[in-house]
């Protein structure tokens, strides 16, 4: 697979206009790397071309701006050949619906759920809280993937979010964050595995995973190709985490490749570009 088929579903951009995208962060407390490490939209083009990164879905960042998803869908929209936008609502207000709807309009591609991560403990409650579901389901009308930042704590309620809403493509951050350090046949992961029958359910390969399977008894050579055995190298895609991990964008690429270096060509070709282009068929 050439460089430039390479798709990137998980880059974030900051604003450097804050009275123009003013931050107000989900939870009240701002990300520490939105402010140490910002990167415009303008940032993350270069970063691209430098790293051989054709096109991205680029997630909204809800530590630095809440539900106002104005700047990565203005951002998004400078660059519609190669990015798409993916945002957030608050799915428990009566008028989520109206609001997905809306921000549709103006560019957004996919949703998030962000339940917890970088400044805040996670918090499954609002995946299956009934408030929720008519954002659901306005999720499957308009054929949105709707992504979900949640550790191992919140898999019974994306199991159940997979059932009853079986046409709505749902897409772990980090992999669902499993425990791996024990190594094959990595029962400390079942709770993911177990994920595996549920077609509608997709897994994001990030930072995060590259590193935790060089840890303890965990190898990527024996946890990646157990995933791709469990799941279908066309339900994974890679996201860069950029610039919230640390490094270039074309380290984390790197890293990335390394691990993956284990599965065949055909495999790393879903996972590098062509599952993206399911999730988010704007990347297409």
């Amino acid at each position: 697979m050439t460089s430039q088929q390479i798709i990137d579903i998980h880059p974030h951009i900051i604003s450097d206009d804050e009275e123009r995208y003013p931050p107000a962060p989900l939870f009240g407390k701002r990300s520490e790397w939105s402010k140490e490490r910002p990167t415009t939209v303008q940032t993350l083009i270069a970063a691209m071309d430098a790293a051989g990164v054709a096109r991205a879905a680029v997630v909204h960042s809800s530590t630095t701006y809440g539900f106002d998803n104005s700047y990565v869908v203005d951002g998004c929209n400078q660059y519609a050949g190669r990015l798409v936008a993916v945002g957030s609502v608050d799915v428990l207000q009566p008028d989520a619906p109206q609001r997905i709807r809306e921000w549709v309009e103006r560019g957004l591609a996919g949703l998030r759920l962000f339940t917890g991560g970088s400044t805040k403990d996670f918090d499954p409650s609002e995946l299956d809280d009934p408030r929720a579901f008519p954002a659901w389901e306005m999720c499957g009308e308009l054929g949105l993937t709707m992504c979900i930042q949640t550790g191992p704590v919140g898999l019974p309620q994306v199991t159940a979010l997979a059932k009853r809403f079986p046409t709505v493509r749902i897409l772990l951050d980090h992999l669902g964050r499993p425990e791996v350090a024990d190594g094959p046949p990595y029962a400390n992961a079942q709770s993911l595995f177990d994920l595996a029958a549920l077609e509608n359910i997709y897994l994001k390969l990030t930072p995060r995973i590259f590193g935790d399977v060089k840890k303890e008894r965990a190898s990527a050579e024996t946890f990646f190709p157990r995933v791709v055995e469990a799941f279908g190298a066309g339900r994974l895609a890679w996201g860069s985490n950029f610039p919230t991990s640390p490094g270039t964008l074309a380290e984390i690429l790197a890293t990335a490749r390394e691990g993956l270096a284990c599965l065949n060509e055909t495999e790393r070709a879903w996972i590098f570009g062509k599952t993206a282009q399911k999730l988010y068929p704007g990347l297409a």
